[in-house]
């Protein structure tokens, strides 16, 4: 099990106590704190051979982008819950004496599967073409209809052009540098690097609206519809 175990390289700080013996903390929280430390330390090592894994082609697109999803989930997840305690991921990777460039390129500074960054015709499914368009259109109204409704908090958004860029890539008409996969990537990596209960400033809801609405008029038209 991955999650809420130490790894073998992992060496937490000791305190020793009145009778000599060593405890690797003294209060709950901080054993939860100590938990979460692992648990991120086991998902930075495990991200990085996923990424290597979809590099040498040893594994399928869909594959990858399941896991890799699964995994960006789990990181905001615990970024959310240290960040007082591990403000710079990086750092952390340092302190550990950690390889793990490719898994601190997805999680931390892209947000998004290499499949869904790249645009990798991989991972698309040209079979389901009239299903893929039928939900993208659904993914822009939901995301638009949500800003309009004032759900401009990060863990509210962020799952939403989530939702959307994949749909994007799944619809095998467009090219990678469709304005509308640019502009939501864009917007994706941005949310991503922000706290999860952040709301998003007027300005930059009204700046979400405008690309959304631009991008949907150019996925309309550029899909003949």
């Amino acid at each position: 099990e991955m999650m809420g175990v130490f790894p073998s390289t992992w060496r937490a700080p000791a305190m020793a106590t009145h009778r000599g013996e060593v405890k690797l903390w003294t209060t709950k929280r901080e054993r939860e704190m100590m938990d979460y430390r692992a648990d991120l330390f086991a998902i930075l090592k495990t991200t990085e051979k996923l990424e290597r894994a979809y590099v040498k082609d040893a594994m399928s697109a869909k594959d990858y982008e399941k896991a890799c999803h699964k995994l960006l989930a789990q990181f905001r997840t615990l970024s959310e819950a240290l960040k007082h305690t591990v403000p710079n991921v990086e750092a952390f990777t340092k302190e550990y004496n950690m390889d793990c460039p490719a898994a601190i390129n997805r999680l931390v500074k892209s947000g998004m599967p290499a499949t869904v960054e790249h645009g990798n015709v991989r991972s698309a499914d040209t079979s389901k073409s009239a299903v893929n368009v039928a939900s993208t259109v659904q993914y822009f109204i939901t995301a638009m209809d949500s800003l309009r409704l004032d759900m401009t908090a990060v863990d509210e958004v962020y799952p939403l052009l989530s939702d959307l860029i994949s749909s994007l890539h799944k619809v095998g008409q467009l090219p990678p540098t469709f304005s509308g996969k640019v502009k939501t990537k864009a917007w994706v990596s941005k949310l991503h690097a922000m706290p999860a209960s952040h709301k998003l400033s007027q300005e930059d809801v009204r700046q979400l609206l405008f690309d959304l609405e631009s991008s949907y008029n150019d996925f309309i038209s550029a899909l003949g519809m």
